[in-house]
């Protein structure tokens, strides 16, 4: 048998395994978008139970045979096809020591933990999400030491799931880094910068003005509308069932018409690279293997790169005063970019501006790599939450819901511990694309004129059709022809806020 008819055979399983995987994640979409409280726990049943035959195919003795004689021997397939083998050997390798009576029970035991966040977020009680985050700490390491590969600790496993080749003493060195320019900036905002007037930021918008402003900025990035859906949920999220059926979702606030903006432009971030990657790669099942910090790149890109920019602001503008029937009608454009740029410490991590945000990315990053390694208890992480938002941020936390439950990551099931550096690597690896995308095209202008799409397609030709095809360091050479290099995203957070706040 040639090794194109073994791929045959190991891709005609991979669509059975895709289509359970396709079920499992609407299922998935369902529950956290619009499922009533009392059916959030049936419908996690029911997505164990499909998970089941997911891990009956992937562990049977005809998978595995074929991931291993095409992992050993590739001669003869694409380069696609190649990457293809090495993503599934990968996984392979992390899961097929877990028995299909403990996958059950992971599955099972994260969907319960997503119900029992929602309950203790709702009635600000961390106790009641405890139980539940300490199993899914426990099934964690479980699954880690169930593999062949052994790590220097917990979290370094759980570093690499997400950003494959990464180690903790990179974040360490990376995170330390941020907060040697980050903090002192901070500070001389507080002591030296000029006031910013942001007092209409609370002026309330209905819920349907602000849902007819979420598909303008939808279409405005270069979204195609037949491919697409929008919803509300709790903790927004995009997720998609291959490029022809992408998944945004929202909240809406009345009194922060604003932040349903950013969340809009950030969650249309992660749809771009959902429908744009190569048909090649999603026709050899290798799409959406991208490390996390590429994908949350594009949506902080467009989050803050874009949506932050004076440019874009002014473009904007019109829209939002239209939509608004007169709320804004007395700010001019300089005004409410000043406003939607304001740093100041806060609570919430997706309210955030965009200076203070990777503290609160720091913050998460040390407690679990602190409670994943066992050197915290689940029982101290309400209290360091808030000491760490003290010390970093200067900010006293309230409560639980406004604390340490405020995210719904940390109720993702095992193996969901080790997304949060994504964001501010995504931060980094944007401001550097940003300087090399520069050198093309006037991006300032395409910007102010709505021309949006000329960024939709410079990310489809330098960035999205090599993503799930190269590590993160081969990636971002390939683009900017340098590795990760923290400096421009310093330099741009220095020159940009210098600047806002008249800074000396």
């Amino acid at each position: 048998m040639t090794n194109q008819q073994k791929l045959k055979k190991l891709f005609a399983i991979l669509d059975e395994i895709s289509a359970y995987g396709r079920s499992i994640g609407k299922l998935s979409f369902d529950m956290e978008c619009c499922a009533p409280e009392e059916g959030i726990q049936p419908a996690g049943e029911d997505m164990a139970v499909l998970g089941k035959q997911i891990h009956k195919l992937t562990h049977s003795r005809n998978y595995e045979k074929l991931i291993e004689e095409l992992h050993a021997d590739s001669e003869g397939l694409t380069a696609v096809q190649k990457k293809t083998v090495e993503h599934l050997y990968d996984d392979y390798s992390k899961s097929k020591n877990i028995s299909a009576k403990l996958s059950f029970e992971m599955d099972k035991a994260g969907s319960k933990a997503y119900g029992d966040w929602l309950m203790a977020k709702k009635a600000n009680d961390f106790s009641l999400f405890r139980d539940s985050l300490a199993a899914l700490i426990n099934y964690s390491r479980i699954a880690t030491d169930l593999r062949d590969r052994k790590y220097d600790s917990y979290y370094a496993a759980c570093l690499d799931d997400y950003e494959r080749g990464s180690t903790v003493e990179a974040m360490d060195a990376f995170f330390a880094a941020l907060k040697e320019r980050i903090v002192p900036l901070v500070q001389r905002i507080q002591a030296e910068g000029k006031p910013i007037r942001e007092d209409f930021m609370s002026r309330p918008v209905p819920i349907p003005q602000q849902e007819a402003m979420s598909r303008y900025l939808l279409e405005l990035e270069g979204l195609r509308p037949t491919a697409l859906v929008l919803m509300t949920t709790e903790h927004p999220f995009t997720t998609n069932f291959g490029p022809h059926d992408v998944r945004v979702t929202t909240h809406y606030h009345e009194d922060s018409f604003i932040s349903n903006v950013f969340t809009t432009l950030h969650e249309g971030g992660h749809a771009l690279f959902m429908q744009n990657e190569p048909k090649e790669l999603h026709d050899n099942h290798c799409a959406n293997n991208m490390t996390s910090a590429m994908h949350e790149c594009i949506s902080r890109f467009y989050e803050n790169l874009v949506g932050r920019s004076e440019g874009f602001i002014s473009l904007v503008a019109p829209k939002i005063r239209e939509l608004a029937a007169g709320t804004f009608d007395d700010i001019s454009d300089r005004e409410l970019y000043e406003a939607v740029n304001v740093a100041r410490p806060s609570l919430i991590r997706t309210e955030s501006d965009e200076l203070t945000y990777c503290l609160h990315i720091m913050i998460r990053y040390e407690l679990e790599k602190a409670f994943i390694n066992g050197e915290i208890t689940v029982d101290e992480i309400p209290a360091l939450w808030n000491e760490k938002y003290r010390e970093y941020l200067g900010v006293e936390v309230p409560d639980d819901t406004q604390g340490c439950l405020q995210d719904v990551h940390w109720s993702g099931g095992a193996g969901g511990y080790g997304y949060f550096p994504s964001y501010a690597l995504g931060n980094a690896y944007g401001a550097q694309i940003l300087n090399t995308m520069k050198k093309d095209f006037d991006f300032d202008a395409a910007v102010r004129a709505g021309e949006l799409t000329k960024i939709r397609d410079w990310f489809v030709e330098h960035v999205f059709s090599i993503a799930s095809l190269t590590t993160p360091d081969e990636w971002i050479r390939a683009i900017t022809g340098e590795s990760l290099n923290v400096k421009y995203y310093l330099d741009y957070l220095e020159d940009k806020f210098t600047r806002l706040y008249e800074l000396k």
